[in-house]
């Protein structure tokens, strides 16, 4: 297991002993077995955190394992071992722009609680996806 995995299971181990103290913390139990004083909007965002980091730890995790020695892996590696291409990027796409709007669309449609324009912004956002990620396999014609 590789350092970058190592880390995010340390966070989730972390966040999920944090995640029971902050619930048992503001939790009061009533006489009649009632739960009062939960405050939910911290509980949720420290288990859906936990749940976030487990699935980053898991996800490098298998996909470390399948590749060689990495150099922020190696004791003895200089910073020069790290250079080189690093993957392609897409210089001129549209799409990241377009599923942005998509999302201040949504946005904008839970603010004012318009539900034809999150459905709206929902299938724009679906539709951008996966336009960029069938920018370069669709022919030049169909762009």
């Amino acid at each position: 297991m590789k350092s970058s995995a190592k880390i995010f299971y340390g966070l989730t181990v972390f966040l999920a002993v944090m995640a029971v103290l902050y619930i048992l913390a503001t939790m009061k139990i009533a006489d009649a077995g009632s739960i009062r004083g939960l405050e939910w909007a911290g509980a949720t965002g420290l288990v859906l955190a936990t749940g976030l980091t487990l699935m980053l730890g898991g996800y490098f995790h298998f996909t470390e394992r399948r590749m060689d020695i990495l150099p922020h892996d190696w004791e003895e590696a200089e910073v020069e071992d790290g250079a080189g291409m690093l993957g392609f990027f897409s210089p001129s796409s549209i799409w990241p722009f377009v599923m942005s709007m998509a999302i201040l669309i949504m946005g904008f449609a839970i603010a004012f609680m318009s539900y034809w324009m999150l459905l709206l912004g929902a299938v724009v956002l679906i539709w951008s996806g996966t336009m960029l990620n069938l920018q370069y396999g669709l022919p030049k014609e169909k762009h």
